[in-house]
């Protein structure tokens, strides 16, 4: 079974890894962001060792992001973010192939260990089946 594996974030993270600092959100140092990035990749290198990681990717931050809808007249409307409605938004994913719910509920458990910087707040790790072509899930 697949499964998509995400990290939530808001704008808030990615601003206190780059320097700015706000409730449930200190600053990042350079050695925090080091000690992350090499916790990342070892759960990664040990994905793709097991033949589980089909792909995997951090995203830019949501002040990058660009919303397209569909206006009353048919034509697009583009915004460009970040939406301060939005609380949290994806951060990163993973692609897994997993034996079981169990097992990729593990992995999840594993990505949610990733040290950050003391008074971080908490932001989850979402695990969802991904569908297959025939419509099914299960």
């Amino acid at each position: 079974m697949k499964y998509l594996v995400m990290v939530q974030g808001s704008q808030a993270h990615y601003d206190s890894m780059n320097g700015k600092e706000s409730p449930g959100h200190p600053v990042w140092s350079e050695k925090d962001l080091q000690t992350m990035f090499a916790f990342m990749g070892e759960i990664n290198n040990d994905l793709a060792e097991s033949g589980e990681l089909l792909e995997a990717h951090g995203l830019t931050e949501p002040a990058q992001t660009r919303l397209v809808s569909a206006g009353k007249d048919g034509r697009p409307v583009i915004t460009d973010g970040p939406y301060s409605e939005t609380k949290e938004l994806l951060a990163g994913f993973w692609v897994l192939e997993c034996a079981s719910l169990e097992r990729v509920t593990e992995i999840a458990a594993r990505v949610a260990q990733c040290p950050v910087p003391a008074g971080s707040e908490d932001s989850g790790v979402v695990i969802r089946p991904i569908g297959e072509a025939d419509g099914g899930g299960s």
